[in-house]
């Protein structure tokens, strides 16, 4: 198709131009010529007697666990993916009216969002649906991977290979890149929530204590490490006995997460391991020579890095801001959409059509 010069710079004039990395844990918005403007939790709270949404983000994570029985706070994906069509909704209509508040444009605004490598055409479709009934006009979708790669400046486009792990919260995205598009690649259902809910399943099976979720969180922030450290780390967690119903404390070591954690890292490591075996020899030389580069929270996790470069025997950097890489991504995609025409799962042509 033929395009007018100044087409997209008159698209800009009329509506704003969003990139939305849709996380499990957190969601990220990215506002062209601003830069990062939202990082939430995604979580929603509802009132089930109305109806209505009564907080979302940060108000809303804050009542995880705390709420009364017709209050309900919701994560409204799970595993990278919608899991709660209605809710997720709510959530990005929230998050767009609040980025974009106080400047008006004539369209709704053009939207980048990134999603997991591997989901299917449908939950490619409920992402575009939920997005363009939150009040987008265009909607492209990347995968995270591939934004996390343009968001730390590798060369994408050109003939070399470059793997990036990102590990989020619901999962984790190996792939392998060259020439603008996914080589080799394998989605794991083994990141942050899978962390926590290993450090829960510890506790309760060691201490007899039992934990939330967020009491998990923050000890896998403050102790966690999969290599031992230089200087031993601990901290007191608080929970209840499953003996006695009453609450107790016990001290934790950098030594507990660590076995705690250690079946998720096998598996990671395995995973990855996998993806090298399939990956194409000279494609493999090149990740051999240039590294492994780690985005996404879990990039944050103490030695992981280290670890992963002693079991694979690769170089592994890790992104300058790992928790914004699929967000900068997205940013720089909307700064010049026609360049990475070819890497967006663009129009509804491109999925079967519904039955």
């Amino acid at each position: 198709m033929r395009r007018f010069p100044g087409r997209e710079r008159f698209k800009q004039w009329l509506a704003h131009d969003v990139g939305i990395d849709l996380g499990t844990a957190n969601t990220l918005v990215y506002m062209r010529g601003r830069g990062i403007v939202i990082n939430e939790p995604s979580v929603v709270a509802v009132n089930h007697k109305t109806g209505q949404v009564v907080a979302v983000g940060v108000d809303a994570k804050a009542m995880l666990g705390r709420t009364p029985s017709h209050i309900h706070a919701i994560k409204p994906l799970v595993d990278g993916v919608i899991s709660d069509f209605e809710t997720t909704e709510e959530m990005i209509s929230y998050l767009l009216g609040k980025a974009t508040a106080g400047s008006s444009k004539l369209l709704g605004p053009r939207v980048v969002v990134g999603v997991p490598s591997g989901i299917t055409n449908v939950e490619i479709r409920a992402v575009r649906d939920a997005t363009k009934n939150a009040g987008a006009g265009e909607v492209y979708i990347v995968e995270e991977p591939m934004a996390a790669a343009i968001g730390m400046r590798l060369p994408v486009h050109e003939p070399i290979g470059s793997m990036v792990i990102d590990i989020g919260g619901g999962t984790t995205d190996i792939a392998v890149i060259s020439l603008g598009g996914v080589v080799n690649s394998k989605n794991l259902r083994v990141a942050g929530d899978k962390f926590n809910a290993d450090i829960i399943s510890y506790i309760r099976n060691q201490f007899k204590i039992l934990i939330g979720e967020k009491t998990a969180e923050t000890i896998k922030t403050s102790i966690g490490s999969v290599l031992p450290n230089h200087a031993p780390l601990e901290a007191p967690v608080k929970g209840r006995d499953l003996v006695t119903g009453l609450p107790k404390e016990v001290i934790l070591t950098d030594t507990d997460i660590r076995e705690a954690l250690a079946p998720s890292m096998e598996t990671l490591i395995e995973a990855t391991r996998e993806v090298l075996e399939t990956t194409p020899p000279e494609i493999l030389s090149d990740v051999m020579q240039r590294g492994m580069y780690l985005a996404g929270g879990g990039a944050l996790v103490r030695g992981l890095p280290e670890l992963l470069e002693q079991e694979l025997n690769i170089p592994v950097h890790v992104a300058a801001d790992p928790l914004t890489a699929v967000a900068r991504g997205a940013g720089i995609i909307l700064e010049n959409i026609h360049a990475y025409k070819d890497i967006l799962i663009e129009n509804e042509d491109e999925l079967p059509p519904k039955k």
